[in-house]
């Protein structure tokens, strides 16, 4: 077994793009190498600012043999059908056998391949790899034809130690390669993964993502603790930032403590955002500190000093700028930046930001009762919603929208539910991210998220695929979370009519013709199976529970859920299940075959077999006790009196054959076997379950 080394060596490689190239150089290299023949035991790939390697262990030498049998025409056919047939083998007549069958006697080839050796699978493999590379935006220089993401200078491809040699628009392959751009010189020969990971580590280069991010965030914590001090952890930014370097070094950097003044989410963004450092906070206080964190890519012979005094300045300058939109900002109240947002399109069909706060408003009006909120509270604070779009720091950080729009009308004293629903409107935007727990904050949130479903439903801009370029799957599910976590009760569809109807009010009557509230129930109720799947609930019960129809409160669905898959865990709710479904197997051959329905009442006096007046008598009793159940919302005890029919159910199959002789009792039997499916169906479709 042998292992194969790879390393493209290029100028800088973004870092947003690095971990994706190396897994697609894994992939398409190890795919590669399985469909020549080659099997492996495992492959590594890593990425640096500067590098992709992949390293491929326990290869074999060489490629199996092969041997396929290919049947031909018949001896007697037609001398040009022979030789097609010859040339496409590559054989000569006297190589082929024969093969008895049927109808007659055909010829049939055996055509044996020796395997490839490795180093010649290879030699083919990665030239072809690397001009097909999926890079997003490849660029070409030179005089060259290859198109990559940055300028590529080497390649190492080794096999069991030995160069593979090849050759890709002037580049010829070899083991050699170079450490860090600043601190190494010369080049670097190397066999295998082993010994080329140690010398790049002496040359400076640490060749492991990972292990770059494991030295960047403890020698963070460290200094920072040194200092009095807490690393405020951003993972998104520590992948980024040991995507910059090859040889981390983390020094510390100060600003001017006036900048404090500033909120904290604003300096944290500037420096993140512009510097890509990290910031901290005091360890007594949890107040932001004004120092920061940043990560040089070289040891630098005074100690960092000259590089901390270029950042400081370049941070001094963002935070100036940054202090400036806040201090602008606050001169204007959030009601004076309105008439702005008229001029600001939501979207080309679905008319203004401005128009979108008047809808806004008329939600939170008919959310606000759903949601146990101050109506008057709810609509102040969906007309001030958007505002913050037309702030200086808002259009400066995009990001924190709806953050700033709370600290501006605290700032103005609104209330604090007002700004706080101000700033919790666009929540959840993620499933880790949290729900709005506060009235009037849960009413604008779901407000936002109806407007959005509603508007685009009506102009059929649905997800198609695993296309969804307006997030309509997360406002459903951010939806979904809102109504489950805080139990309120939300008729979907009533809810929809009423804000298509906000809509209709400002582009004419006409608009959303087409708009179908089932349709969107439809996508709720997809959505809501993702979201219980991620719980641990079957998607059958959801489909059994949508199936009644009319069930369009996302909360009573999901306890009728629950409380069927409680029922089917037990012995009951499995043997009932199994009778239900026999029964309509049943009713569904005889309607076919009698082509009608046996939807008709049963007649009593037409029972003459104990267990069949036996049945009659329970569903009976149990339809009306299971709907009264559902009436009062008690869908547990719903689930028990259907259980009831369990026995009942059980001997009426053992005991009496529904397919009698005589027509009038086959009628009425099977008349009877669509009572059970009634009966059942006042707590769920019992068809859609499986099992």
């Amino acid at each position: 077994m042998a292992e194969l080394l790879l390393e493209l060596f290029s100028e800088e490689i973004p870092a947003r793009l690095q971990a994706k190239a190396a897994e697609d150089l894994k992939t398409l290299i190890t795919n590669g190498l399985v469909d020549a023949g080659l099997t492996y035991e495992g492959a590594q790939a890593h990425a640096t600012p500067r590098r992709l390697v992949l390293s491929v262990e326990g290869l074999n030498t060489k490629a199996a043999d092969t041997r396929e049998e290919r049947k031909g025409p018949r001896v007697d056919a037609p001398q040009a059908a022979i030789d097609g047939f010859l040339k496409s083998t590559g054989l000569s007549l006297d190589q082929l056998g024969t093969q008895d069958d049927k109808k007659g006697q055909f010829y049939v080839a055996v055509i044996r391949k020796e395997g490839r050796a490795a180093t010649e699978i290879i030699a083919a493999l990665v030239p072809d790899v690397i001009r097909r590379f999926p890079w997003g935006k490849p660029m070409r220089w030179g005089a060259g034809t290859l198109r990559w993401v940055r300028p590529l200078h080497s390649i190492i491809c080794t096999f069991d130690g030995e160069p593979v040699a090849f050759d890709v628009d002037g580049i010829r392959s070899g083991n050699s390669t170079r450490g860090h751009r600043f601190m190494s010189k010369g080049t670097l020969s190397v066999r295998r993964f082993e010994d080329y990971s140690d010398k790049l580590h002496k040359a400076h280069v640490i060749v492991d993502a990972h292990a770059r991010a494991d030295t960047i965030l403890h020698d963070a914590r460290t200094l920072a603790m040194a200092q009095g001090m807490e690393l405020i952890e951003d993972e998104g930014l520590l992948r980024e930032v040991a995507g910059l370097v090859e040889w981390p070094v983390v020094l510390m950097g100060e600003f001017d403590p006036a900048f404090l003044d500033v909120p904290p989410e604003v300096i944290i963004t500037t420096i993140k955002n512009n510097q890509k450092c990290f910031c901290l906070r005091e360890a007594k206080t949890g107040k932001l500190a004004n120092r920061y964190l940043l990560v040089s890519n070289i040891i630098a012979k005074d100690g960092g000093k000259e590089i901390i005094r270029g950042n400081n300045k370049v941070i001094a300058a963002r935070l100036s700028d940054a202090k400036f939109f806040w201090d602008q900002d606050r001169k204007v109240k959030l009601e004076a930046l309105l008439p702005k947002l008229e001029n600001v399109t939501f979207h080309a069909a679905l008319g203004s930001q401005g128009q979108r706060i008047a809808r806004l408003e008329g939600w939170a009006n008919d959310i606000a009762r759903a949601c146990r909120a101050d109506k008057a509270m709810a609509q102040a604070a969906a007309r001030l919603a958007k505002a913050d779009l037309k702030t200086g720091v808002v259009e400066e950080f995009p990001e924190l929208q709806g953050l700033m729009g709370k600290y501006y009308a605290l700032l103005e004293g609104q209330p604090e539910q007002v700004a706080q629903a101000i700033q919790d409107h666009y929540k959840p935007q993620g499933p880790s991210d949290r729900v709005p727990s506060e009235p009037v904050a849960m009413t604008v949130a779901l407000a936002e998220k109806f407007d959005t479903l509603v508007g685009f439903w009506a102009i059929d801009e649905k997800p198609t695929g695993s296309k969804d370029p307006f997030a309509l799957r997360r406002a459903a599910l951010g939806v979904i979370r809102i109504v489950l976590e805080n139990n309120l009760r939300m008729p979907v569809k009533e809810l929809a009519k009423k804000g298509l109807q906000l809509y209709q009010n400002q582009h004419g009557a006409g608009f959303g013709k087409d708009f179908s509230a089932d349709d969107l129930l439809s996508f709720f109720a997809d959505r809501l199976k993702v979201y219980l799947k991620d719980q641990g609930a079957r998607h059958d019960l959801i489909d059994a529970v949508f199936g009644l129809g009319g069930q369009d409160d996302l909360l009573m669905v999901v306890k009728r859920v629950e409380a069927l898959s409680k029922f089917l865990e037990t012995d009951d709710g499995r043997n009932l299940l199994a009778g239900v479904k026999r029964a309509a197997n049943i009713l569904r051959i005889e309607e076919k075959k009698d082509n009608t329905t046996y939807s008709g009442d049963v007649h009593p006096g037409q029972l003459i077999k104990g267990e069949e007046k036996a049945l009659h008598s329970a569903i009976t009793a149990s339809s009306a006790q299971a709907r009264k159940a559902v009436e009062h919302e008690d869908f547990e005890a719903a689930m028990k009196a259907i259980a009831k029919l369990r026995a009942p159910v059980d001997d009426f199959f053992e005991g009496v054959t529904v397919n009698d002789k005589d027509q009038t009792f086959r009628t009425n039997r099977l008349r009877l076997l669509n009572r059970i499916r009634e009966a059942c169906s006042e707590v769920a479709d019992f068809s859609r379950i499986e099992g």
